[in-house]
């Protein structure tokens, strides 16, 4: 009875945390979208939309490099924990999978709004359970299907404008729109990568090395994306954007508690609940983008986001509960 109530007293605890990480993910869609704002009155519309690739690859580069030198200083242990090759295995392959999500997510979200963009992202949760399948833990049924439905078509719409019908669908879908999805499947690996790594090393050691990998990937990018454009008579005025407290504060919001905080907590806590489970749970974080986008008035609130919206989250819920059921039923079979 014991061991059962602190089982119980450890999920409450990590289904906490978790769902405090998806408020601050909610706001990150917020910061990301001020930031890029701020960014083009800095810089000029013009400019900005011309230098759109260099001023997201300095974001992701700043984002997780302060990060990753806070978690250092802060943390001696990640340091000593350098010299690990199972360590920087797990920091290399759950840095790779965070970097090509929130590249592609933030590469995005300047033609994007906050909340189409969350709830976009949320679709992590049917990745999930399609990667799953893949890897055989988790039966393909008709109920899976409804619920894969649902969530892609819900997602088809939250864009969609109030005078506009579902036969608009795939004129307003556009690169913005695919490039989320595309951060959503990579999402969706990264919560399996992360169930399979935490529970074979250090949780706080390969967050550590995994910030470092995301750091290293984001300069790489920077660097490519610098000689790519050629023209680099408008970097030093990108490189000033963190000198202007309206770039800078979201920046330091994104990097420290969007990165370091809630990476952190979902290293240690996630290993607690299953990969679906917590999922369906960080499925919370579009509801929060949503509710704090509409309070700051940068959300345009159509019938087709909220129609969208419950059609998405209805369909995740419904990939969970079968997920939910699918489990009860082995561990039946297996008694």
């Amino acid at each position: 009875m014991s061991i059962n109530k602190d089982i119980g007293n450890i999920r409450l605890k990590s289904t906490l945390f978790l769902l405090f990480v998806t408020m601050i993910w909610g706001w990150t869609f917020i910061w990301m979208k001020q930031s890029t704002n701020a960014a083009s009155n800095i810089l000029g519309e013009n400019l900005a939309e011309e230098l759109e690739q260099l001023i997201v690859g300095f974001f992701v580069l700043m984002r997780f490099g302060i990060a990753a030198f806070i978690f250092i200083i802060i943390y001696p242990p990640a340091r000593a924990s350098f010299k690990d090759k199972e360590i920087w295995r797990g920091g290399f392959i759950l840095g790779s999978l965070a970097w090509g999500g929130f590249f592609f997510q933030m590469l995005a979200i300047p033609n994007i709004s906050p909340a189409v963009s969350a709830f976009l992202t949320s679709l992590y949760v049917i990745f999930t359970a399609l990667i799953g399948v893949l890897m055989g833990k988790q039966r393909v049924t008709w109920i899976l299907g409804v619920g894969i439905f649902l969530a892609t078509f819900g997602a088809g719409i939250l864009g969609l404008k109030e005078d506009q019908t579902v036969f608009d669908l795939f004129i307003t879908f556009g690169l913005p729109e695919w490039l989320t999805i595309l951060c959503a499947l990579i999402f969706g690996a990264h919560i399996i990568a992360t169930d399979e790594i935490t529970k074979k090393v250090d949780a706080l050691q390969v967050t550590g090395s995994m910030l470092v990998v995301v750091s290293v990937l984001s300069l790489l990018t920077f660097i490519l994306i610098i000689a790519r454009h050629g023209d680099i008579s408008y970097l030093d005025e990108v490189v000033l954007l963190i000198t202007k407290p309206s770039f800078l504060f979201p920046l330091l919001m994104c990097a420290i508690l969007g990165s370091l905080l809630a990476l952190l907590l979902l290293n240690i806590y996630q290993k607690h609940l299953s990969p679906v489970r917590a999922a369906i749970l960080y499925a919370l974080e579009p509801v929060w983008a949503a509710i704090f986008s509409i309070t700051l008035g940068l959300e345009d609130t159509t019938k087709w986001l909220f129609a969208g919206a419950i059609c998405l989250l209805l369909g995740n819920l419904i990939v969970e509960l079968r997920n939910t059921t699918d489990n009860k039923k082995t561990v039946e079979e297996a008694e």
